[in-house]
Parts: structure tokens; C-alpha cells; sequence
């Protein structure tokens, strides 16, 4: 039975309607894919508003692929959720917005038609969309919101978008139109992931809720390929790391200030690139953030990258670093990506054979106020089984954007069943 308030609705009738008429044709176009991955996630300490210490989650997708002609690909797939930790919501229904403050139970993650001949590619439908170069911040992808309930194991989420891609020689355009903003999920208020501030005595916070935009969201990269790589992309739309506005109240028990969410109108210009050389490849982007909204700041990200692929290691440091140049009114934000501005930032991994291989990725603030380090080792067993851990360490001081969380420390162990 689905949720109070929900239906299956189109989207979802479309997508059952494309799995299950691909599945019971034996056309040769029709290929799937998924897994059941099962996570426990251990915190040494507890925190000032969660007292929880272990957290369990179960994850299944399924991905279904339809060609019934050359030029023509249907593309679904579903995720279903369950947990521990009422990061996801208990009942069932099928998002497509993902618009939910929690996980939802189940979630239309891709649902799209791709037609693909010569130089033309297009897409419409739910998907994902990735812009830049440089792996380790990318401020130039405005089209990829993230689920940040646990801020440093984090995930894309899809758009609902229709794209267009160009090629004609080593030349690409990239055309993007999205009807509304899918915004990124933050951590819930009353999970260690989300920091309560330093209150005074008499003085409390109350969730006032969130305003989500009104109108679309559009966008164009221009890339060119050769001895040298660079692209050029302009994006208008919002931002989909939200801002907080602030307003207090009295009450008899003392001032109770209303926190609201808003998503400022955005306007992105920037550019990437990247040049191979004999020893590394050097790797840029940045990007300036501009806005008429009077709350909201207007910033420069950028981030230079060195990468060296050396036998079965691979390695990536760079700096990531931001400009503002007009402070907003708001209240505050939350904002990962100018969080791990004025930071080192680095990752090697090693693939020791077919089925193991080990991964090292830290973060460090330029004032050594705060640190992220994580360490990963995944080893498959046949060719349907996996396991992998890591290890989480964060410390550094609590006005630190890192710092804040240094009682998140934490193991993960995940088991995967892929067919």
C-alpha cells in the first residue's frame, strides 16, 4: 500500500510499464542490472543530539535498459530503502521529486528516453547530469545535487531534465533544461550530523520550513578535446545547497527563533581544463556565483589538481580555495563545497589484483583546524559478491566546517550482492 498522500502517479505507471514489457519480451535490446547492499555504519561516540552509535541500512536497485531500435534507448531504474536510524521514511511511496527531508522508501532514480545518432544526443526524463574536470570539487556541476544526511558519505541525486549534446569534431556543446530544482539533501536536525549551536539560556531554534523556487533551470557547456582539454559553461538557476533566514519570537518560555530554508536564484559562470604533461596531469576549474538576491553571497570557487596514474596507483592532491565578493544578509547556509575551500585535498588508490583493491583520501584546512581522513579496502568474492570497509577519522576544532564533526568518527562495513 503506498503512503498517505501519495500515488503511483505517471511516472511510475511509465516506469512499471517499461520494466515489466521489456521483461516479459525476449527482444534482444532489453538488458538489467542491480544489487542488495546491507551497510552497518559504527560511531565510537556518541553525540550531543543523537545517542546513537550503530546504524544499519539496506539498499536495493534495480536498472533496466530498453533498445528497440539503434538511434532509441529507454533507460529506468528503482531504488528501495530501509534503515535503522529513521533516516528513511517509513512508508511507502515512490518519489520523483526528491524533495523529501528523509531517504524515501522507494525512489524513481532514473526514468528517461535517449535518442543517439550521429553527432546528436538527446535525453529527457529523470537523469543524471555531471559537468567539470577536477575530481575532488567540481564547482562548475550545478546539475548535481547530493544527498548529504551523512555530509562526508554522500551521493548524486537525479534531475528531471531534458539535454542535448552536439558533437561536431573535437568540439561539444551541451544543452541543459531542467522544469524545477531538485535540491540536495542536509542532515536531519536531530541526528549528530546536523551540530546544534551554542544557545544562550531561554533562547531556541524551531523549524519553520522550507520555500522551494518557482521556475526552471538551464544551463550550456561548450568543451573542446585535443592535446589540451577546456570547456566553457554558464548556468541560471538556483542553488540547490540551501540558505537559512532567521527570525525570532518571543513566547512566555523565553525567544524561539523561526528558521527558514530558502534557495537562492543563481547565475554561474566558469570554466575548466586540463594538461597532460609527462610526469602528472594539471587539472582547473573555477567558477564565479552571482545573485540579485540580497541574502544570499556572491563567491569564486576554484580548484587546481595535479593526477598521476603510476602502474596500479593512482594519485590525486590538490587545493580548493573561494573568493567572496559580496557577503548576503541570510542568516547562514549550508554549504559543502565553500566548506572544503582553503583545503588540501588528496586520494591514492591501488589496485592490488582483479578482485581487491585499497583506497587513502584526506582533507586537510590550510590553518590545520580541521581533518578528514578516510581509509577504504574492497575485496570481491566470485562474481556477485562484494565487501568493503572504511574507516573515518575527523577531528579538528568545533568553528571549523571538518571540526564540527569530529565526534562523527566512524567504520562502515558494506556487503553487496550484485546480479
Amino acid at each position: 500500500m503506498l503512503g498517505k498522500g501519495s500515488s503511483r502517479g505517471p511516472a511510475l505507471d511509465l516506469l512499471l510499464a517499461l520494466l515489466i514489457g521489456a521483461a516479459t519480451c525476449a527482444a534482444q535490446g532489453y538488458k538489467q542490472r542491480g544489487f542488495l547492499e546491507n551497510r552497518a555504519t559504527v560511531y565510537p561516540q556518541t553525540a550531543p543530539n543523537d545517542s546513537a552509535q550503530a546504524v544499519g541500512e539496506s539498499l536495493f536497485r534495480y536498472e533496466a535498459f530498453y533498445q528497440p531500435s539503434p538511434a532509441l534507448q529507454f533507460n529506468g531504474a528503482i531504488d528501495l530503502r530501509l534503515d535503522t536510524h529513521h533516516q528513511v521514511e517509513r512508508h511507502l511511496k515512490f518519489s520523483w521529486q526528491d524533495r523529501e527531508q528523509q531517504r524515501p522508501t522507494g525512489e524513481i532514480r532514473r526514468l528517461s528516453a535517449m535518442y543517439h545518432k550521429g553527432p546528436v544526443t538527446f535525453e529527457v526524463g529523470k537523469q543524471f547530469v555531471r559537468w567539470g574536470k577536477t575530481d575532488i570539487l567540481a564547482p562548475t556541476d550545478r546539475f548535481a545535487p547530493r544527498d548529504f544526511l551523512t555530509v562526508v558519505d554522500n551521493d548524486f541525486l537525479p534531475i528531471t531534465a531534458a539535454r542535448l549534446t552536439l558533437e561536431k569534431g573535437t568540439n561539444t556543446l551541451d544543452l541543459v533544461w531542467s522544469p524545477r530544482l531538485t535540491p540536495s539533501r542536509i542532515p536531519l536536525p536531530n541526528q549528530r550530523w546536523a551540530v546544534p549551536p551554542d544557545l544562550p539560556p531561554g533562547v531556541s531554534l524551531h523549524d519553520a520550513g522550507v520555500a522551494f523556487p518557482g521556475g526552471p533551470q538551464s544551463g550550456v557547456r561548450w568543451n573542446h578535446t585535443g592535446t589540451i582539454e577546456y570547456a566553457l559553461s554558464l548556468y541560471q538557476g538556483f542553488n540547490h545547497l540551501p540558505s537559512f533566514d532567521a527570525a525570532p519570537r518571543f513566547t512566555p518560555a523565553g525567544i524561539q527563533v523561526e528558521v527558514s530554508r530558502f534557495y537562492p536564484k543563481m547565475l554561474m559562470a566558469g570554466g575548466d581544463v586540463a594538461i597532460p604533461a609527462r610526469w602528472v596531469t594539471v587539472k582547473g576549474e573555477a567558477a564565479h556565483f552571482s545573485s540579485r538576491d540580497p541574502r544570499a553571497d556572491e563567491f569564486a570557487l576554484y580548484v587546481i589538481q595535479l593526477e598521476r596514474q603510476s602502474g596500479e596507483w593512482f594519485f590525486v592532491g590538490g587545493y580548493a580555495g573561494a573568493v567572496v565578493t559580496r557577503e548576503g544578509t541570510q542568516a547562514g547556509d549550508f554549504a559543502p563545497d565553500r566548506g572544503l575551500t582553503k583545503t588540501l585535498l588528496g586520494r591514492a588508490a591501488y589496485t592490488i589484483d582483479a578482485n581487491r583493491s585499497i583506497a587513502f583520501e584526506s582533507a586537510v584546512r590550510q590553518n590545520g583546524n580541521g581533518t578528514w581522513t578516510k581509509l577504504e579496502y574492497s575485496q570481491a568474492f566470485g562474481q556477485h559478491w562484494r565487501a568493503t570497509t572504511n574507516f573515518t577519522v575527523i577531528r579538528g576544532d568545533v568553528g571549523d566546517f571538518l571540526g564540527q564533526y569530529r565526534r562523527n568518527s566512524h567504520a562502515i562495513l558494506v556487503v553487496r550482492y550484485s546480479f
